[in-house]
């Protein structure tokens, strides 16, 4: 069998989601310490993962980064080292650090995207185009044409190319996609996924300049429909509406065109059956109220031809009450962030943990010869090939709301356009 060597894996954004760290200062949404940063120090200690890097726009963050990951996650967990090469270097500003980053990298190296969703394309393509392997955030495009273009990109350059829809490895959402598989034709499905307004301060950036709330929510839920969906059913039809007035008013004051709440209702047509059609509702919003015991609210319902699936992910059937701040509902299926017997991290079996480990194991096959990249094509991961459709009802609920009209989504010559 082919030696499977270490990944040396670069870092694009220096966010919540990879360290915990805000413009504010540390998160305080249940991502503490960051997702993607504590998982690829981990793969590191275990042997899958060997140079980190992390490149982000402002290099002045850097030493309160650093500060901040020794403290809570060096000074947490045993044997578990925080270093990492930072870009930009010497506290410059530079929105294209992440360039000279990638240039000193090599084919079959790796990149892990969490920027904002206006910046997944270039990035992305950068990489790609230099044998680079990537996962990037969703939505992993907001346009479909990049999207595709993506495909190709990373087709032509034989590099692994996944979209961290992590929901994927939920073990509830994995088996309620397989049981779905028996309820016969698709008829009906909705889904409601929303953060407190606290993030319309963490996101105040962007939000409604660069990307929407349905980019940055819906897209999980969507990705889950597709996926329960693949084979069997295709999205012919989008009309999209939108809530507002809050994020745009006192104290969050985002840009005029800042949306809070938007709804992308779908026609869905089946594959093998031409008298079967369904219809999907997502529903995502950031205006939730802030003491609501949870950070995400997440449920979402299926119906079939011969059954029906409920599932409601921000309820485990695990809560604690603290005397200052109440109820709240925990999950840590997601990230498991106390600390194993012996003191080492022990959130392995998370799924935000699994959908980063899935991605380092595939590029680590490919480049050892014992898998090629079209391989994941074939699976359930998450690769870009396989969340073209996501894109694709995220765009043109995206158009539906600009130019007021429905947009249709059909197949032409193979690929998949808007109309």
């Amino acid at each position: 069998m082919a030696n499977l060597t270490r990944l040396n894996v670069l870092m694009c954004g220096t966010g919540e989601y990879t360290t915990g760290w805000t413009g504010q200062g540390a998160s305080k949404s249940d991502k503490k310490i960051g997702v993607v940063g504590l998982t690829l120090f981990d793969l590191r200690r275990l042997g899958k993962v060997d140079k980190l890097g992390m490149a982000g726009v402002n290099g002045s963050k850097f030493p309160l980064i650093r500060k901040h990951l020794q403290e809570n996650i060096g000074n947490v967990y045993k044997d578990m080292a925080t270093s990492f090469d930072e870009f930009p270097k010497d506290g410059k500003h530079d929105p294209e650090a992440y360039k000279q980053a990638i240039d000193g990298m090599s084919p079959g190296d790796a990149v892990v995207i969490f920027t904002p969703d206006n910046t997944h394309y270039s990035i992305s393509l950068y990489a790609i185009e230099r044998g680079i392997h990537v996962l990037v955030t969703k939505p992993a495009t907001q346009l479909l044409s990049h999207h595709n273009a993506l495909i190709a990109a990373a087709r032509k350059h034989n590099v692994v190319c996944f979209v961290e829809h992590h929901k994927r490895f939920d073990p509830v959402y994995s088996d309620a996609k397989a049981r779905a598989q028996t309820l016969g034709e698709f008829n009906f499905f909705s889904a409601w996924m929303s953060q407190p307004k606290s993030q319309l301060e963490t996101f105040k950036a962007w939000a409604g300049k660069d990307s929407d709330i349905s980019y940055y929510l819906s897209s999980h839920h969507i990705d889950i429909c597709c996926w329960i969906l693949q084979d069997k059913a295709v999205p012919t039809r989008v009309v999209a509406s939108a809530a507002t007035g809050i994020a745009t008013s006192e104290p969050y004051n985002c840009v005029p065109q800042t949306e809070d709440t938007i709804t992308l209702l779908v026609d869905w047509e089946s594959i093998t059956s031409q008298k079967h059609k369904g219809t999907a509702v997502y529903t995502a919003s950031w205006t939730a109220p802030l003491k609501a015991g949870i950070h995400s609210a997440q449920h979402w319902y299926y119906m079939g031809e011969k059954g029906d699936i409920n599932v409601d992910q921000a309820h485990r059937g695990y809560d604690v009450t603290v005397d200052e701040t109440g109820k709240t509902w925990y999950n840590p299926f997601y990230m498991k962030y106390s600390p194993s017997e012996t003191g080492h991290f022990d959130g392995q079996r998370g799924y935000g943990y699994i959908s980063i480990e899935k991605f380092v194991d595939a590029a680590r096959e490919v480049n050892a010869g014992l898998a090629r990249p079209s391989d994941f094509d074939a699976s359930g991961y998450p690769t870009i090939a396989n969340t073209i459709l996501t894109t694709a009802i995220l765009n043109a609920g995206r158009v539906s709301l600009d130019e007021k009209r429905p947009v249709g989504i059909r197949k032409s010559e193979g690929v998949w356009i808007l109309e």
